[in-house]
């Protein structure tokens, strides 16, 4: 019996696509050839930040035509997915409409980054769990995401990133939404509310555990029922942490233009708005590989289901517990979700001038 992700992986590769919108108009369905060239000795993918991902090695690599390719394009986004039916990794070339392609970053969360909201001691866990994981997260928005919604952000309509919770008072005057945009005299004044908010709260929460109760029987699961390896709760954070506004990252040069999306409000919001503003394709960037990337409101699962979406594989790192590196994580999350996705990175992507 073929489960629905293998269905979808096939289905990619065999059946009749749709072509993109074209200014506003839909195209008439295409066929799609898919003839599978071998390609010889093809340079690793994801290869261009190894201090973050791992490069992508594979047996067999296959150059596929045009997947997207739409009139008057001026955005060149080469990209690849993974087919077991296929045997190997089949990458494709696309022509997109800037104006028709919008830039996410998800979850670019402003922890320990000197705005006051900070991973509670002696043990509370945050965003990538522990402060000096949370600072190489934040070398890498800042060595390689930033730049690249720079690069970006005068060449498509929208540039967003999703935070947690809801619109509160403060993030209203900080950030332009989906359905406001503050002034500069709110921003001033947001900023100032920020600071003090993040800093009156008390950064603290209790001690490991000291004494665990075991079971005669079942020693192992009392153990970890005791002592988890992620406990996030208020008994570690403190009651309130995370009830503050939490705002987006300080590596991150947010523009007023740029939108800010929030997860409480669900994915039919985000949806209509990014329809209503003409987008038809997604490069999705930030954090973590393994859960928010692809599980949140601006995450894949969701934004597949309505748009061309492109996962810019090295702007975007996976959490790495066990580990003192983020590579070996997001390369394999990143194959995981290559079944399903198609993969690019950010020298892949390229603006006509």
């Amino acid at each position: 019996m073929m489960n629905l992700r293998s269905w979808f992986a096939l289905s990619l590769l065999t059946t009749t696509l749709i072509a993109s919108v074209a200014a506003g108009d839909k195209a008439e369905p295409r066929t799609y050839a898919n003839k599978l060239t071998p390609l010889k000795d093809p340079p690793p993918l994801l290869a261009d930040h190894p201090e973050f991902v791992e490069p992508v090695r594979e047996l067999r690599r296959y150059e596929a035509p045009v997947l997207v390719n739409e009139p008057d394009a001026d955005l060149s986004v080469r990209a690849w997915r993974f087919s077991y039916n296929a045997r190997g990794i089949v990458e494709m070339p696309n022509r997109l409409q800037a104006k028709a392609t919008a830039v996410i970053m998800v979850h670019p969360w402003g922890i320990d980054d000197g705005q006051g909201w900070n991973t509670p001691e002696p043990a509370g866990v945050c965003d990538f769990c522990t402060p000096d994981k949370n600072h190489l997260a934040a070398r890498h928005t800042h060595e390689v995401i930033n730049p690249f919604l720079k690069a970006a952000r005068p060449k498509v309509p929208l540039v967003m990133y999703s935070l947690p919770g809801g619109e509160d008072a403060i993030r209203k005057k900080l950030y332009r939404s989906l359905r406001a945009k503050p002034s500069d005299s709110d921003r001033q004044q947001g900023a100032k509310e920020l600071t003090a908010k993040l800093k009156s709260f008390e950064y603290k929460g209790q001690p490991l555990v000291e004494s665990i109760s075991l079971s005669a029987e079942n020693p192992v699961k009392d153990y970890f029922r005791q002592f988890p390896g992620l406990d996030a709760s208020a008994k570690y954070n403190n009651e309130g942490f995370w009830q503050q506004p939490i705002p987006v990252t300080k590596d991150v040069d947010v523009d007023p233009n740029d939108v800010v999306i929030y997860d409480s409000e669900g994915y039919e919001p985000l949806r209509k708005f990014l329809k209503a503003n003409g987008i038809r394709h997604v490069l999705l960037t930030g954090y973590a590989t393994d859960m928010c990337f692809c599980k949140t409101t601006a995450g894949y699962e969701n934004l597949s289901k309505d748009f061309n979406v492109f996962l810019v594989g090295d702007a975007s790192l996976a959490t790495f517990p066990a580990n003192n590196t983020p590579r070996f994580a997001t390369n394999a999350h990143l194959s995981f979700a290559s079944l399903n996705q198609l993969v690019t990175q950010i020298s892949w992507v390229k603006f006509d001038k």
